[in-house]
């Protein structure tokens, strides 16, 4: 018998066989089919909004208010052009997760008294528990709920009214509506006038309920008024900056009490004091704007100009986010495919929360339903760790990056161009932030995307090392069997 031997040429097979599968293991793992790389971060935090549906179910939409207790979607709409056999104009109540039909407004007062499918213009506020309050043209100022086939309504005396608001007088079922540069409060169910203040000029207002203001805008004069509710008196005054006198938007975030104002190619934004903020600039027009109190975000429609001849116009409109407090934006800028100013101004609608934002497109005759989308984030590298076997017990580094989103004030960063991963297209940067000075500050690149996973480099230095190892293993096996086989009381060899 040779008991010794065949532990010994064991021990070498093992060796050397422990080796090569440590070298076959990791060129496998570096040199196979390698996992793609993760898709680039939309902004800081990663979040971008996808299209999840487009509505073509309320004609010609106008304008959208999703009320705040019953959760319906209410679109002001007006008669689409190339549909001549039909009338679409009227209120709809929509279903807002498809865009289903809850009911339609079609029998709307005229100045007599005459029912008739009417255009809705505008949304001006939401009745408790259910309903809106609207205005149609020329004057009418009606009332309608879920449900109702015929709104009620009445028109008021004087001049066409140009904007239409929540009440803020003494008592319920009023309305503020402008009739240009004339404010006045008006009683619902019979639209008389219980008081008014004439101002130098303007057209549109925005109501500030908390704070019992109303900031009333005059776009071609350049002006914006401060109005105290209670006394129905001007008690500020901001000079706009100068420009060319088209007017976007007048909207006030509930939660600050500051006032974004949508002027020719940009917002500006003004404090409850009326002291200047900053502002919004980008290539498209800014056209509607809404806030959404649980996050503290503002929501930017911006369409474009529709006029091929105009540089940097493409026919496509954007959505961009910001954070209120200091106008920083927190999602790469949505394209809006043909969205576009000429057939009519966006409106928009935010979901308490910010999950859902609903956009409107006059041009389309669609409303567009937004989805708040986080990217996963990717896998850690492998090619970071010391070994090929790291310590199970040792915690792993959290993957992705800091995003470094200022938190304080300051100068807001600018929107980046890249695409979004929606659906819809890819993405038209809009909305650069610019300070008081109107210069450009540094863009907000999103964080490098990590290295792609098992780099060539560092496995081949393994495997190296690896092959070195196996070599000096065999070498040191053959020594100890010749060792062993020269040992006095051998009989044999090996």
């Amino acid at each position: 018998m040779k008991p010794h031997a065949p532990r010994v040429t064991g021990a070498l097979v093992f060796t050397t066989a422990t080796a090569a599968a440590l070298i076959v293991a990791v060129t496998a793992g570096g040199a196979g089919a390698e996992p793609a790389a993760p898709s680039p971060q939309a902004a800081p935090g990663g979040v971008t909004y996808r299209e999840a549906g487009r509505f073509t179910t309320a004609g010609k939409p106008r304008d959208l208010l999703l009320h705040p207790e019953s959760k319906n979607l209410y679109v002001g709409s007006d008669d689409l052009a190339d549909t001549a056999d039909v009338n679409e104009g009227g209120l709809y109540v929509l279903n807002p997760a498809d865009g289903s039909v809850r009911s339609t407004v079609t029998r709307i007062p005229g100045p007599t008294g005459t029912l008739a499918r009417r255009a809705v213009t505008r949304i001006g506020a939401a009745l408790p528990g259910d309903g809106v309050v609207f205005g149609y043209p020329l004057r009418g100022i009606g009332t309608a709920r879920t449900g109702d086939e015929t709104a009620a309504g009445a028109w008021v005396a004087g001049a066409t009214v140009t904007d239409i608001g929540p009440g803020t007088g003494p008592g319920p079922g009023t309305a503020l509506v402008a009739q240009g540069p004339v404010l006045a409060e008006v009683d619902l169910a019979t639209a008389a006038v219980r008081r008014s203040l004439t101002l130098e000029g303007g057209d549109s207002f925005a109501v500030d309920a908390a704070r019992k203001t109303v900031w009333f805008t005059d776009f071609a004069n350049r002006r914006l008024y401060k109005v105290d509710t209670e006394r129905l008196a001007v008690v500020v005054t901001v000079e706009l900056p100068a420009g060319e006198g088209f007017g976007g938007f007048t909207e006030v975030d509930p939660q600050t009490g500051a006032v974004w104002v949508g002027l020719d190619n940009s917002v500006v934004v003004y404090a409850a004091t009326g002291t200047r903020l900053g502002a919004l600039s980008g290539k498209d027009l800014p056209r509607a704007a809404r806030f959404d109190s649980a996050t503290g975000q503002a929501f930017v429609v911006w369409q474009d100009a529709g006029d091929p001849s105009l540089p940097g116009s493409d026919n496509d409109g954007t959505l961009t986010v910001h954070r209120s407090a200091d106008l920083t934006e927190l999602v790469r800028p949505v394209v809006l495919p043909g969205n576009q100013v000429q057939l009519g101004v966006a409106s928009l609608a935010v979901q308490l929360g910010a999950e859902v934002v609903l956009v409107s497109s006059p041009a389309q005759g669609t409303i567009t339903r937004l989805e708040r989308f986080v990217p996963p984030e990717p896998s850690p590298d492998p090619s970071s760790h010391p070994s090929p076997s790291p310590d199970p017990s040792a915690s792993a580094p959290s993957p992705g990056a800091s995003t470094g989103t200022p938190t304080g004030p300051g100068p807001a960063t600018s929107p980046a161009a890249s695409p979004v991963p929606a659906p819809a297209g890819s993405t038209a940067a809009p909305g650069a932030v610019v300070g008081g000075t109107g210069g450009q500050p540094p863009a907000a690149g999103a964080a490098p995307a990590p290295a792609p996973h098992g780099s060539l480099a560092s496995t081949g230095t393994t495997v190296l090392s690896l092959a070195g190892t196996a070599a000096a293993l065999t070498l040191a096996g053959w020594a100890l069997i010749r060792f062993r086989a020269g040992r006095p009381g051998r009989t044999g060899p090996g």
